[in-house]
């Protein structure tokens, strides 16, 4: 599975951004669990958000519910974070993923945690200015 990730950008405290994510090479989102992480400078990765592959669910951290929204458009195979409300320490790289453990996904996700799934993307920079 590849995973193209594209959106990031500079933007003011409260503002809006949306990334998107195209997924290829053989993904589907019946097999795969596909989500949102980010990484701040010198810090480690974590989770963002993500849609289980069970049912379509979705699950966000907890540094980001009410503000961040993950959707799907299943015919391009493209996943998309809308990000509103966004604070400083919203500012990282954020990094496409899908692995075919939805359980691990899903548990890295809401905790916030890293894990090395089988695909990442290139990863997108979102600044944000205070």
């Amino acid at each position: 599975v590849q995973l193209q990730a594209s959106g990031g950008g500079l933007v003011q405290a409260g503002g809006s951004l949306r990334l998107s994510c195209v997924a290829s090479g053989g993904f589907t989102f019946d097999q795969y669990s596909i989500g949102w992480f980010r990484q701040a400078p010198g810090k480690e990765r974590e989770g963002v958000a993500c849609i289980s592959s069970f049912d379509g669910s979705t699950h966000y951290a907890d540094y980001v519910k009410g503000r961040f929204t993950i959707s799907s458009d299943n015919a391009k195979n493209t996943v998309y974070l809308q990000m509103n409300g966004l604070k400083p320490e919203d500012t990282g790289v954020y990094y496409c993923a899908a692995d075919g453990d939805r359980i691990k996904f899903v548990h890295h996700t809401v905790l916030g945690s890293y894990a090395d799934f089988a695909s990442w993307g290139q990863g997108t920079l979102v600044t944000v200015s205070s």
